[in-house]
């Protein structure tokens, strides 16, 4: 049978406000450099497969547009 209770209601331990900025931090940052990582991958892949660069150009492309990013995005 379901009991009654008249007070309040206990929730668990009280929230670590602290903690949860630096995990939402952390999200936004991954989602940031994850994007710049994904975006400069099919940037170099398309120079690669659609231009005259070849490999070895598209993967410098590909480092040289990371680190730029690193460099804006911080």
């Amino acid at each position: 049978m379901a009991e009654h209770h008249s007070g309040p209601v206990e929730m668990g331990a009280p929230m670590d406000y602290a903690e949860h900025e630096k995990t939402y931090n952390f999200f936004l940052s991954a989602t940031k450099y994850g994007t710049l990582f994904c975006v400069a991958l099919l940037i170099a892949m398309a120079a690669a497969f659609f231009t005259t660069m070849g490999f070895f150009s598209s993967l410098v492309l590909f480092i040289l547009i990371n680190v730029a990013g690193f460099f804006f995005l911080r």
